[in-house]
């Protein structure tokens, strides 16, 4: 039988990852990003952009053909950032939440947008001081990107709970192995997407949301899981940010086996179950909350499993399609996340062995860079 891939779009990939920058004396976060923004223009051009806050810089990969095509993409922006910042003589972290940083001591960043949506959101926007890694899965149809979306939704918490990597906020530890969406979940449209039947109804959502002024362009949906309003993919959009490019690299490549497979049962006349997202909701909350070492939900059978058992089936789920993605040995990184935990479970260790935050702080920059 001919490969499904030859039927298929390939799957190409964008990866946006968001870094900490970070004074090497005090381990906080240091409004520094304009200068590391500006070294970047020259050789990184638009792959490296400012953000809200000025002590986060935001980097995206071009266009990948393939995880391997992802994975040199984003280690070379990751030293490329981690040069430029120590030739400011700062350091730089990958989390979702600094250990201890507080947000009103940080500076916004003097862009239109970013003033229009202070002056909207008042202290939400400012109190969102949060680091998040996006995965963009190229699909050209509107309609089955639609269909994707909604089935997809069920697997967000399984990849969720291996992202975790924000246990700490303002100096406390939260309890929640990802705190970064609880803080997120303070503004509009996040969260897990609604259910739409069609792209008509989808844009009809969008086109009241835009003449009733609640938006200006659809950008401002920041859903989990969204149809990107420009570019023609999938944007899964919850994940925590990973410490590593290993781990990054894991997720992306399950990211895309996930839609691979869906999209292969809908040649096949097959769906994927689609259930509420008021259940899935619920999953979200045990994913952020204890990440691998809790319990998730199996609502097909109506009973809990511990999570790393449901991320084996998730894993059996896209056995088929891996191969010929090429990104086998990549997905099977998942097995040393739960050998290894989380990054929030790494920095709840350091924490537990030193009781301080600081050296939570070295950890993670520590981990920059590894294995690249």
């Amino acid at each position: 039988m001919a490969s499904f891939l030859k039927k298929l779009p390939k799957f190409t990939l964008g990866v946006e990852e968001e870094y900490q920058i970070i004074d090497p004396e005090t381990r906080d976060l240091r409004s520094h990003m304009s200068k590391i923004v500006e070294g970047g223009r020259i050789t990184l051009k638009e792959q490296v952009k400012a953000e809200m806050h000025q002590s986060v810089v935001e980097v995206g990969t071009n266009v990948c053909e393939n995880v391997a095509h992802a994975r040199m993409e984003v280690s070379s922006l990751r030293n490329k950032i981690a040069e430029l910042a120590a030739n400011q003589d700062l350091v730089v972290g990958a989390a979702s939440t600094h250990p201890f940083a507080r947000w009103q001591d940080q500076e916004i960043t003097d862009d239109p947008r970013y003033h229009t949506i202070v002056d909207e959101l008042k202290d939400i926007a400012r109190s969102n001081l949060i680091f998040g890694l996006h995965v963009h899965v190229g699909i050209d149809n509107r309609e089955v990107a639609l269909q994707l979306m909604n089935q997809a939704c069920y697997f967000l918490p399984h990849i969720y709970a291996l992202t975790t990597n924000s246990p700490f906020w303002e100096g406390r530890n939260t309890g929640f192995k990802a705190f970064r969406a609880k803080v997120f979940a303070k503004f509009p449209r996040t969260g897990l997407p609604e259910y739409f039947d069609s792209v008509q109804s989808y844009d009809n959502y969008l086109e009241t949301l835009i003449k009733t002024n609640c938006i200006d362009n659809p950008k401002k949906i920041w859903w989990d899981l969204r149809i990107h309003p420009f570019f023609s993919t999938i944007e899964f959009r919850i994940c925590d940010m990973c410490l590593t490019v290993d781990e990054t690299i894991c997720i992306v490549a399950l990211i895309q086996a996930v839609v691979a497979k869906l999209y292969k049962l809908l040649l096949s006349n097959t769906s994927f179950n689609i259930y509420r997202i008021a259940l899935i909701r619920e999953n979200k909350f045990r994913a952020a909350r204890n990440g691998i070492e809790g319990k998730l939900i199996d609502f097909g059978r109506k009973v809990e499993v511990p999570t790393p058992e449901l991320i084996a089936e998730l894993l059996e789920f896209v056995d088929d399609v891996v191969d010929e993605l090429g990104s086998r040995e990549d997905i099977n990184y998942v097995h040393q996340i739960f050998k290894n935990g989380t990054g929030a479970d790494q920095q709840l260790a350091v924490f537990d062995q030193t009781q301080d935050l600081k050296k939570v702080v070295d950890m993670i920059t520590s981990k920059f860079t590894e294995g690249i």
